[in-house]
């Protein structure tokens, strides 16, 4: 589909959306037009994002703050259907930014990559949970982290992966577990850090995240970057009641919703079976990538000069150039 095809179909989606929920946050919105629908109907965050901004300025749609989130509606919605939507909405969408449950939200899938680990016999791996058997996930759980050196290599202040596993051929890979809404965009907090991360152990980066867009895929995987995607937010067992809520399509609509620790066949064969015969190769991506990972993970190259070299170093052509400004994550 060409990129104004998509523009416009967004714009539809995006108006017909809100017509019917009256009210949603930017994840919602994303939830019901990038990750639901048939697949040529589906618009990635990084082209609804500017349309939904175009509809702004046109007035069309609006926008509003609650609870430290923004929520959009129609331009032309009646004031009095907004704000009982909206605090119908908020009462979930409050109850699952609350730090509790955040903070063992994000447990729950690196419980479920530990457990997938566990089935790999043989497998040396540093990064567990000593407690899993001794009382249920409405609390947090005691993890020991892994370490945060190899050899001479050191990570600075509190900074650790979490896991790291050694592979026969490969050396070390460093695994990063995140249970997060949002799509990861290679130009995200997430990624740079991973980068700095991996480029500072000399380790080969896995990320394990719940959508990850082909952008991500085709930049990252080029320099040696491992990709699992969940298709799935993890929450604890204790909160389904809560999680039953976020999945109602009339709120907050997040439908791929699943709960427990327990991993699924899919990240069972991708840490049993699919790591293990990837990672070689991933490590000579990695070997002859290092350095502009490296520096795109200090922070001292921007994405869009980062992306542009990995293409150039692809095709073999000279990578000291102007670097054309480009901007893959969305806003919200």
């Amino acid at each position: 589909m060409e990129r104004v095809e998509r523009g416009q179909l967004a714009r539809k989606r995006l108006q017909s959306i809100l017509g019917r929920h009256v009210v949603a946050n930017a994840r919602t919105l994303e939830q019901k037009i990038s990750d639901s629908g048939p697949n040529n109907q589906r618009i990635d965050p990084h082209v609804l994002t500017p349309v939904r901004q175009a509809l702004e300025k046109e007035g069309l749609v609006e926008r509003t703050a609650k609870g430290g989130n923004t929520w959009y509606f129609l331009g032309n919605t009646p004031q009095d259907l907004i704000q009982p939507r909206l605090d119908e909405q908020f009462a979930i969408f409050s109850e699952y930014s609350k730090n509790r449950l955040r903070e063992r939200l994000g447990q729950t899938l690196e419980i479920a990559t530990y457990r997938a680990l566990m089935q790999l016999d043989g497998l040396e791996f540093y990064g567990r949970f000593r407690d899993l058997d001794e009382h249920d996930d409405s609390t947090l759980y005691a993890k020991e982290e892994p370490p945060q050196h190899v050899g001479n290599r050191a990570l600075p202040g509190q900074l650790r992966l979490d896991f790291m596993a050694r592979h026969p051929d490969a050396g070390i890979l460093g695994i990063e577990c995140k249970n997060v809404r949002e799509w990861m965009y290679p130009d995200r907090e997430e990624i740079i850090e991973l980068a700095f991360k991996a480029t500072t152990l000399n380790v080969v980066p896995v990320l394990i995240a719940r959508r990850i867009p082909f952008v991500t895929f085709k930049v990252l995987s080029a320099c040696g970057v491992i990709i699992h995607q969940t298709y799935n937010q993890l929450l604890p067992v204790a909160d389904e009641a809560i999680a039953a809520q976020m999945r109602d399509k009339n709120l907050l609509g997040y439908h791929d919703i699943r709960t427990g620790n327990v991993p699924d066949k899919r990240m069972v064969k991708f840490i049993t079976a699919d790591l293990m015969k990837v990672a070689p190769a991933s490590r000579e991506k990695f070997e002859a990538f290092s350095d502009l990972l490296g520096a795109f993970g200090r922070q001292e190259m921007k994405y869009h000069e980062f992306a542009a070299r990995v293409r150039r170093r692809l095709k073999g052509t000279k990578e000291d150039n102007d670097w054309p400004e480009e901007h893959p994550s969305e806003e919200g």
